[in-house]
């Protein structure tokens, strides 16, 4: 490097520092405007559709986070207290006869498909096979106790729908973990979740859990955010005589079903109460929106692209989507 070159480098070096504005900045900066424009605001946003969707996006965040927050948790737990070596000792060898286990462990875990995302994240940080914990994350909002009784609530005048939601759902799970035994690729899940865990010893493990737990929480809360707007913006301003026109027919009824689950993103210890309020919908079209919802909707796509990557949530919901619906199917078609 020439004397010039060294003295501009030298000087770009002791230049003032840049003014960094990060994401406090400008949130204070939003929060500020807000308060000098507030009855403008007010007058703006005061529309009925717009309260609706208000509403509906607070009651799906409030509604999420609490298991949300169970399944940070029990991230942190595991990162901190559960050694890689002891999951692994758990589970069998050949991936492929682990698949099922994780699939039947899914009823030890109470919580919905916002817990379930960040467990799934740590156990592979842990070491276990991403198709392993991928069976963990579709099987454990599906067929866990809470979510089997709030169904036999819900269709007490057709306990079969109980089972025929167990089967339907622990299926999904196991077939979505094979097909990724035998297609599924590393390089689709972002170098973040599979990244192993740094070697925490010295430090308190309570440290660990704790900081654990917020990254997880930090970085799933702005996910689960945008997929509540999704769901209240279709929610709000599609209008439900479109759904009921288009569910007059079994075929017809089976898909929109489907698509509804996959929008309305409802947690799995409520969508049974909503799914039979649809009673002039026969049972088939209901089972097919009690197993693809906890498997695949419009929050648990956004909570996934933020753990797993966008390349990983392009292809893994969309695969889950078609084999939920068709396992929901057969098993409706054989038990109800």
């Amino acid at each position: 490097m020439t004397i010039t070159g060294e003295i501009r480098s030298s000087k770009r070096r002791s230049g003032p520092p840049r003014l960094k504005i990060t994401s406090l900045e400008v949130l204070c900066g939003i929060l500020v405007l807000a308060l000098l424009f507030q009855s403008r605001l007010v007058d703006l946003l005061d529309v009925p559709k717009l309260r609706t969707a208000a509403t509906v996006f607070v009651a799906i965040c409030v509604q999420a986070m609490p298991f949300l927050v169970l399944g940070v948790l029990i991230s942190g737990a595991i990162a901190a207290f559960v050694p890689a070596s002891a999951l692994r000792r758990l589970l069998p060898t050949r991936t492929a006869l682990a698949v099922p286990v994780a699939g039947v462990a899914g009823v030890a875990l109470p919580g919905c498909e916002c817990a379930s995302v960040p467990v799934a994240k740590r156990l592979m940080q842990q070491g276990v096979a991403p198709a392993v914990a991928l069976t963990f994350l579709l099987a454990a909002p599906a067929v866990n106790p809470i979510v089997l009784v709030s169904t036999a609530v819900a269709f007490n005048d057709t306990p079969m729908m109980v089972v025929a939601r167990f089967v339907g759902s622990l299926l999904t799970a196991v077939v979505m973990g094979w097909l990724w035994v035998r297609f599924g690729k590393a390089e689709w899940i972002a170098e973040r979740a599979l990244a192993r865990m740094q070697d925490h010893s010295g430090t308190s493990k309570w440290a660990v859990f704790a900081e654990s737990a917020r990254h997880d929480l930090v970085d799933a809360g702005g996910f689960l955010v945008l997929g509540g707007l999704f769901a209240a913006a279709f929610k709000t301003f599609v209008p439900v005589a479109w759904m009921q026109t288009l569910g007059g027919q079994l075929v017809l009824g089976v898909l929109v079903m489907a698509f509804l689950a996959v929008i309305l993103a409802l947690c799995s210890e409520a969508d049974a109460f909503v799914a039979v309020a649809f009673s002039a919908l026969p049972l088939l079209p209901r089972l097919v929106f009690l197993v693809v919802g906890p498997a695949v909707d419009v929050k648990l796509i956004a909570l996934q692209a933020g753990a797993f990557g966008k390349s990983f949530a392009f292809r893994f919901a969309p695969a889950t989507f078609v084999v939920a619906i068709l396992c929901a199917v057969v098993t409706g078609v054989v038990l109800l």
